[in-house]
């Protein structure tokens, strides 16, 4: 017999779920006139809490008998759809869906599953009033982003799961369902940054575009503004504050990416890569601070989740982790170091990962994080060299020092440790 209190309880928290769902519900249709809409919030309360009482006498007859409350509630919400519509000329269907939503959240809050009930009713509502947004975004995805999305969801999701979870190849190195779910993760990653661009676009202004690029790719950022640098004197200070934010970003990824692979590494990493963010964004928002406005010209980023570039990037992991077997068995720990260099000048997240998984077993951690770092510090030097090439003396003067400052922390930390 369950007890009293914990009834009331869940009772409560499916009157509230009800209640939490048709405040949304009767703000939308605050305008329509009495009698015209399908629920309020009122209705909407009293469905959670019958969803709350179906589901205690649920416990006492059955499943079959919630069953059957869940189907005369369905034929009565369309019931009312149906006659509203002919008023309204309104087609609709969500409020009716909601309805059976937060009746089926107020009968979970009496099956014993009340944390799930009452963030059921928070992911819905937001859900709810997120319509205007969503469809927006929706208005500006592109079909090729789209059938990107859905091929590499469909890899993913569908793929992943029957990979084989062993080491194939020389040194047992090559693990494709590690790959494919690094390869999953670095897209997952990037695609904050990319849609984040693409959502706020040049009006959001210097400082975030550099943030969210710089999650997407902080190269990428730096190339795109070094050349609108170009015969741009008076955005020069701009460009150079997002060129410093998206390169203090990569770091916090780094973070990010070694936290989902091996979380063993975070710490020893933190200081460094959190010094590193400090001088670079401490740099840029200096900057930005001087002389502030907004980006004329999109930052050039390409997408994340683009079928063709995920797996580029899988077969540059897997060549990088195939390396690093390699020369660990014939060089030892100086050749990792020789290869983080060189892998740093192109990428970090190959390198990263690959340090990361083999610092749960094969390779100590103390070289994996130093492998780490030692990429890190050569790819923000690489930005520098970009920059002085692309955009030339006066952007080089901006951005060469903090870099070169962010190179120096890296040295110092070597030096101490």
């Amino acid at each position: 017999m369950t007890p009293i209190v914990d009834v009331f309880e869940g009772l409560g928290i499916a009157l509230a779920s009800g209640l939490l769902i048709g405040m949304e519900r009767g703000w939308q249709t605050r305008r329509t006139p009495e009698g015209g809409k399908v629920a309020g919030i009122r209705t909407f309360g009293l469905i959670g809490l019958l969803g709350g009482l179906w589901g205690l006498i649920g416990q006492q007859a059955g499943q079959l008998v919630m069953g059957l409350g869940f189907i005369a509630l369905t034929i009565l919400v369309t019931s009312a759809y149906l006659g509203s519509l002919r008023a309204t000329r309104d087609y609709g269907a969500t409020t009716v869906v909601a309805a059976l939503v937060a009746f089926s959240l107020g009968a979970l809050a009496l099956l014993g599953f009340e944390t799930v009930a009452a963030a059921g009713a928070v992911v819905t509502t937001v859900l709810l009033g997120l319509k205007p947004t969503l469809h927006r975004w929706l208005e500006h995805l592109e079909r090729e982003e789209l059938f990107a999305v859905l091929k590499l969801l469909l890899i993913s999701v569908v793929l992943l799961p029957v990979l084989p979870d062993q080491g194939y190849g020389p040194w047992q190195a090559l693990n494709p369902f590690a790959l494919w779910w690094m390869v999953v993760l670095i897209a997952g990653v990037s695609s904050v940054g990319y849609f984040a661009v693409k959502a706020a676009g040049p009006a959001a202004g210097t400082l975030f575009t550099g943030l969210a690029g710089g999650l997407a790719s902080s190269t990428a950022v730096t190339l795109s503004f070094s050349r609108l640098a170009r015969g741009r004197s008076a955005l020069r200070p701009l460009l150079a504050a997002g060129i410093l934010i998206a390169s203090a970003t990569m770091f916090p990824r780094i973070l990010v990416e070694v936290a989902v692979v091996n979380h063993r590494l975070v710490w020893p990493l933190a200081v460094p890569m959190l010094a590193m963010t400090g001088v670079t964004a401490a740099a840029g928002l200096w900057l930005w601070r001087r002389r502030r406005g907004e980006l004329g010209a999109e930052v050039a980023l390409s997408n994340p989740f683009e079928l063709a570039t995920a797996v580029q990037f899988g077969l540059f992991l897997a060549l990088i982790m195939l390396l690093a077997a390699g020369v660990r068995e014939w060089l030892g720990t100086k050749g990792l170091y020789a290869l983080a260099a060189a892998s740093g000048i192109a990428d970090v997240d190959a390198i990263t990962l690959s340090m990361a998984r083999l610092a749960k077993d094969q390779v100590s951690p103390d070289v994996a994080v130093d492998c780490i770092v030692l990429a890190a510090t050569v790819n923000t030097l690489v930005k520098g060299v970009l920059v002085g090439i692309i955009a030339r003396g006066a952007m080089l003067a901006r951005v060469g020092g903090a870099l070169a400052a962010a190179a120096l922390v890296a040295g110092a930390w070597f030096a101490l440790t």
